[in-house]
């Protein structure tokens, strides 16, 4: 009687997950959330214009009868937290990269802030939007409202260091302080523009939705770049 052998056969590799799926995912979402904010805003839909003016005048009462916490707050908005010095902190990344000779995402981090510049230019010029117009404005900004570009630019920038960050191995302590600088700095740069009165609630909060959609869609592009040409 012949003895029956088992046979292993070899297992067939799964496929793992793609590390770019949940940026995707991200993207996907935060797309839908700006889209829908979008549309009323187009529309000039009453219920978020009276709360965009409700809020805008409450801090605009404020700004006026505090001029010296309106100085701080001018500050924070031109230099601090101004677009062009987030870009000169996504540029010095950029070029940091480049010296390390990770010369792909070097250019991938300069792209993305340029893109990202490019992008909310051409939605501010489709949209349109007036901004906060007062007798006895505390402050002037230049092309329109919709979204807000220093809201947008400060998402971006923060999240592309805290992304590099994060492939770089930065954990514990200096992690958590890296995140909250970053999120002080997104929360900051958009409570300026609303005590200021140069935008309406609607387009920070436009602004930080794109900004996300911009680096997640980075991101996921950066990362299946990466795993094709690992392939």
């Amino acid at each position: 009687m012949s003895s029956l052998r088992s046979v292993r056969t070899p297992a067939s590799p799964t496929t793992p997950p793609g590390p770019a799926t949940g940026p995707v995912r991200v993207c996907g979402m935060f797309a839908a959330l700006s889209v829908l904010l979008l549309v009323p805003v187009t529309l000039s839909w009453a219920p978020l214009m009276s709360f965009d003016r409700a809020v805008v005048e409450a801090l605009h009462g404020s700004a006026v009868a505090e001029p010296a916490f309106t100085q701080v707050n001018r500050v924070l908005t031109d230099w601090v937290w101004d677009p062009w010095t987030m870009r000169l902190l996504a540029a010095a990344a950029a070029v940091w990269l480049w010296l390390r000779r990770e010369r792909l995402l070097a250019v991938w981090v300069a792209v993305t802030s340029a893109v990202a510049t490019a992008l909310q230019q051409a939605v501010k010029a489709a949209v349109g939007r007036d901004r906060p117009q007062f007798p006895d404005p505390v402050d002037s900004a230049h092309y329109a409202a919709f979204p807000s570009g220093h809201a947008m630019t400060a998402v971006v920038t923060c999240g592309l260091l805290l992304w590099l960050s994060r492939r770089w191995g930065t954990a514990g302590r200096v992690w958590a302080w890296c995140v909250v600088a970053a999120a002080v700095s997104v929360a900051g740069v958009g409570f300026t523009r609303l005590y200021l009165g140069v935008h309406w609630p609607s387009d920070v909060f436009g602004g930080w939705l794109l900004g996300v959609c911009v680096v997640a869609l980075a991101v996921a592009a950066y990362e299946r770049t990466v795993l094709s040409r690992g392939r």
